[in-house]
């Protein structure tokens, strides 16, 4: 194995309170894996709201941050200053990390490094709302349908996408969370990423309890995520349903749920767990990137209905596909028909007896954060070996002619 080199820096969009999600917890995971190696990163980022706060991982330690830490409301509504955020990244000074390791899904990947360093960039997603997403961004965005500003908006998503391009091409390696964010990857920035599924803390669930008939949808309450198929596919099916999470669609879609719905806002994560190793099923109908509420739910014991298509292709093995060892069940229209037909073929065919809870939690080991460190540092030992050859052929005298 080649050994890595120090110092290593690590870089990810922004440390905050008000945005803590997959994407951190891929980066703690890296931290580990390189800590444990003997190599503890030196921590980049925009802004850092985090290492003065008791109890996070980041707490005492320094995180080097650029101008928008500085500007009014940088750290707390850092995605405000989008327009400098492609700057702003750029002004950090690596120069001293022969290994750069980017933890990216908006601007992060657009560091700046030199002939001689190695860059290795994990990607969430290439920026959703740029990219294939972008339409339904501005439908739901009231600024852009203003007649002056709306144009403004469309010109800014133009630029991004051809800094974001741009920035693709520097770094030398790329790693994507799922198959899907590698075609998207492909689509957008007609470059080639190595999968590597992100970590998900399969050990604090508890799969061996009793289980109920409810269902359970766990997730932010925001557009994207599509909960209303889900409370619309239960009101027509009459189905038990506990809904947990917190966002600005919750009104609506308390109004449009049947009887045997409850809405129970958000939950710490000891009752949201119970929850997963105590429902019937959990039911997804947005399309993820990859998704790490399915696979916790299996860590749970619980089978999953999803929409087929994301990353979930990679996490659930559909009971209809054939496969020996399935842990869902994946509905094919994201629509709250073909929910809703799933959800009741799921139930006439009783087909959680047919997805032991057992199962699940061993599929859901395959995602636990050791093996992604596993995967992670061999990856980065290939990576950094070929780099080194590269250089070393480099190297070489030119032959006089």
């Amino acid at each position: 194995m080649a050994a890595l080199p120090g110092p290593i820096a690590l870089v990810h969009e922004w440390f905050t309170p008000r945005s803590v999600g997959g994407s951190e917890l891929v980066v703690e995971a890296i931290d580990g894996a390189l800590q444990g190696r003997g190599l503890p990163p030196d921590l980049y980022a925009l802004v850092d709201g985090q290492s003065r706060l008791p109890g996070s991982w980041l707490t005492g330690r320094r995180v080097h941050t650029s101008f928008i830490q500085r500007l009014p409301f940088g750290v707390s509504h850092v995605q405000q200053y989008l327009p400098l955020l492609p700057l702003a990244i750029e002004q950090l000074d690596l120069a001293e990390h022969p290994l750069v390791i980017s933890s990216s899904h908006l601007v992060a990947k657009g560091v700046l490094t030199g002939p001689d360093q190695l860059h290795v960039s994990y990607v969430h997603t290439p920026v959703r709302y740029a990219w294939d997403q972008m339409h339904p961004y501005l439908a739901r965005s009231a600024i852009a349908r203003h007649p002056l500003l709306g144009p403004l908006v469309r010109w800014q998503l133009h630029q991004l996408r051809q800094w974001d391009v741009a920035s693709s091409l520097r770094v030398d390696a790329l790693l994507a969370n799922s198959r899907f964010t590698a075609r998207r990857i492909q689509r957008c920035w007609r470059r080639r990423a190595q999968v590597l599924h992100p970590p998900v803390a399969v050990d604090r669930f508890r799969w061996d309890r009793p289980r109920d008939d409810v269902y359970v949808s766990l997730c932010r309450l925001v557009p994207n995520k599509r909960v209303d198929l889900v409370v619309e596919a239960f009101r027509r099916t009459g189905l038990p349903l506990v809904v947990i999470g917190a966002g600005p669609e919750r009104r609506r879609l308390e109004a449009m749920a049947g009887p045997r719905t409850r809405f129970l806002g958000r939950c710490d994560d000891g009752e949201a767990a119970a929850w997963l190793e105590r429902c019937r099923a959990y039911v997804y109908a947005g399309l993820e990137d990859f998704g790490i509420a399915p696979v916790e739910a299996m860590a749970a014991g619980a089978p999953v209905i999803g929409f087929g298509a994301g990353g979930l292709l990679d996490s659930v093995r559909c009971i209809s596909s054939g496969d020996s060892h399935p842990t869902g069940l994946l509905f094919p229209r994201q629509t709250a028909t073909s929910l809703a037909e799933a959800l009741e073929h799921f139930e006439s065919a009783q087909l959680w007896r047919r997805l032991p809870a057992e199962g699940q939690r061993r599929w859901a080991e395959h995602f636990a954060p050791a093996r992604f460190e596993q995967r992670l540092l061999v990856l980065l030992e290939r990576f950094w070996r070929a780099h080194q050859q590269r250089l070393a052929r480099d190297a070489r005298p030119v032959p006089l002619a």
